[in-house]
Parts: structure tokens; C-alpha cells; sequence
């Protein structure tokens, strides 16, 4: 796929646009306020993966606890702030890395200037968001609740950022409903090259949350709109990492841990096929190395089906086949299957000069 091209723009230590690699943010869910609580949550993000982590800064208290996040880790931080100007600033003051506000909404003409003179100043990022629904009555009238009016309501904050000389922007246009999500981004990437933050926004719980984003997100991946993202889930952040991170090795657009690809069994499966697949997931979570494993559940397919794996096992009557490259190189018994299996995925690692835990 060809991706868009857009510019560049750097958060702390991640870049976002052109040519860089396709980052994943979550939100922490603390009360901002509580500092040990949120460097708890932060840390926790940053180890699952995540790229930038947001913050709801609601109160001078929240800019506070930045400062204190930045002692601890370098990894980006976002402030995300809405109507008071001042918020904003204080963010600025304390280290964030990025901004996310819409200008229309954070105070008059001279208050916004405030804002973009110190965030120029230190060369942060401002994210516009435009979510479906809260879309202002005038842009309601003119357009309806549609993906145009996302657009415009958008292109009227960028107009503001753009009249103060400032184009260090990025820009997220999200609504509950995925084929509004995705037309809404479609048309604005025809309208502008600033770098897109994707989310379908509200998508619900961790099973329908992660199907919604999944289409809406990996629609526009695929036809190479978007260049950072975050998967809106009512569940921990955390989750919202692993779901971001697997839509993006889906589409192979970057290559995360171990990616363990199984079969859907049938009627020739004789091994506990899912049980032993689960359990796998969870002995080589946290694994950070590109390797392809595969479990299949009988040997007529599975060695064939799986030839691309580097290695993998498939099933027979209470014993299973291991193969490397489609080949099979042993066979063990069930029972053993999965410490074998594990012991020779860490060989291998091991061989390659990996650092895995």
C-alpha cells in the first residue's frame, strides 16, 4: 500500500507523518491528580508498548503531575485540555511534549496567540480533535451531523492555528460510527497533508470496541491514510495498546513480538487445540521479536498451511508434529507440546543475539 504523504512533526522522542513509523497512543484513566497513580498506569502503557500517552488535564493540579512523570520517563506526553487557555500553558510549563485542544474552545484571538507563541516556543505539537459529537450548531446547520461537517469544523480550527503562522498540527476526526470515521478521514486527506491521528471514538467495550476500531482504523491504514493512532476502548489502556499494535502487524505495517497464527480446528483436531494455543499467547507475551509460530490442529494441513511460520507444531492423536519452515523436524506427546514448543521458540531467539525476557 502507498502511504499518503504528510508532513513530519516530533512528540518528545516519536516522530508523526511522512515517513515515519505508525505510532500508538492510549489515555491514561487515573485522576491526573494522583501522581503516584497515573506514574503507575504511565509506566505500565510505556512497558505494553505505547508510543505517546495522554493525559485529561482539567486543573493546574494535572499540569503538576507531568513534571513528576517526566522525572521518571521520557516518553512522550500529551496534554489533553479543553476551554481554558491557561490549562494549556501550564502544560507547557511542565514539560508536555504535545497539546490537545481545539482553539475555538480555549479562549478568544489573544489567548489562543498565548498559546501558540509558547508552544512554537518550545516546538510542541497541537492536535486538533474533532469528535462527531460535539460538533458547534452553526457547523450542525450548515452540514448536518455528517463527515463534511467533521471536516470543516477541523479545517476552521487549523484556518485559526495557520493565521498565527503556526502549522505544527495534527489532526483527528472521530465518531462513534466507523463509515462516518472513515469518510470523514478520507476527505480530509484530500484537503490537507498534516499528519492524521485515527480513532473510532466511544467503540464500546474490549469485543466490540476492538472490531469497530479494527475496520475503521485498518480501512484507512490500508489505503494508506494515517499516521498515528489510538483504539478507543472501555478497558484498561493497556488493552487499547495490544489491540493497536496487532491492527498495525495485521496490515504489516509494523512488526511487534511473536505473531502466533492457528487454525479454527474441525473435526480431524485430536489435541486441545484452543487450550494449548491460549497458553502459548501467554508464555511469549512480552517477547518483543518478529518470529511467525504457528499451531495447527492436525498434521494432513498443518505443516503445508504454515509453511511461512518459522516454526510451529500440528496436531495428531495424542501426540503433535514439530516443524520449522514447513518441514517436520520431531514429533512429541501432547502433554509436552507446549514446553517444547516454548523451549525451542527461546533457542532460536536465543541464537539470534535477542535480549527477551
Amino acid at each position: 500500500m502507498e502511504r499518503r504523504k504528510t508532513r513530519k512533526v516530533k512528540v518528545g522522542r516519536i516522530e508523526i507523518g511522512g515517513d515515519a513509523p505508525i505510532s500508538v497512543q492510549s489515555m491514561t484513566n487515573t485522576d491526573t491528580r494522583d501522581v503516584d497513580a497515573t506514574i503507575k498506569q504511565v509506566l505500565e502503557l510505556e512497558a505494553a508498548g505505547c508510543d505517546i500517552v495522554r493525559l485529561a488535564v482539567f486543573d493546574e493540579a494535572c499540569a503538576n503531575t507531568i513534571e513528576e512523570i517526566k522525572k521518571v520517563t521520557d516518553i512522550p506526553l500529551v496534554a489533553d485540555i479543553h476551554f481554558d487557555y491557561r490549562l494549556a500553558l501550564a502544560a507547557i510549563e511542565k514539560g508536555v511534549d504535545k497539546l490537545r485542544i481545539n482553539p475555538g474552545n480555549i479562549g478568544g484571538y489573544s489567548e489562543v496567540q498565548k498559546v501558540v507563541s509558547a508552544a512554537k516556543e518550545r516546538g510542541i505539537p497541537i492536535r486538533i480533535g474533532v469528535n462527531s459529537g460535539s460538533l458547534s450548531r452553526e457547523i450542525l446547520d450548515r452540514y448536518g451531523n455528517t463527515p463534511q461537517a467533521m471536516v470543516e469544523s477541523a479545517l476552521e480550527h487549523v484556518a485559526i492555528l495557520e493565521k498565527l503562522g503556526y502549522e505544527n498540527i495534527v489532526i483527528s476526526l472521530k465518531a462513534s460510527s466507523v463509515m462516518k470515521t472513515i469518510e470523514a478521514y478520507r476527505l480530509m486527506s484530500q484537503r490537507v497533508d498534516y499528519p492524521l491521528h485515527l480513532g473510532v471514538t466511544e467503540a464500546g467495550t474490549t469485543f466490540s470496541g476492538t472490531i469497530k476500531s479494527a475496520i475503521g482504523i485498518g480501512t484507512l491504514l490500508a489505503e494508506g491514510i494515517g499516521d498515528t493512532l489510538r483504539v478507543s476502548l472501555t478497558a484498561s489502556p493497556v488493552e487499547e495498546v495490544r489491540v493497536g499494535r496487532e491492527i498495525l502487524k495485521a496490515l504489516g505495517l509494523r512488526a511487534y513480538g511473536i505473531e502466533i497464527i492457528s487454525c479454527p480446528t474441525c473435526g480431524r483436531c485430536n489435541i486441545d487445540l484452543i487450550r494449548l494455543a491460549e497458553r502459548l499467547q501467554e508464555e511469549l507475551e512480552g517477547i518483543d521479536y518478529p518470529l511467525k509460530v504457528a499451531v495447527m490442529g492436525c498434521v494432513v494441513n498443518g505443516p503445508g498451511e504454515a509453511r511461512e511460520a518459522d516454526i510451529g507444531i500440528a496436531g495428531g492423536k495424542g501426540k503433535v508434529a514439530l516443524f520449522k519452515k514447513g518441514k517436520v523436524v520431531s514429533t512429541v506427546p501432547e502433554d509436552k507440546a507446549l514446553e517444547v514448543l516454548t523451549s525451542e521458540i527461546r533457542n532460536m531467539i536465543g541464537k539470534k543475539g535477542n535480549g527477551a525476557q
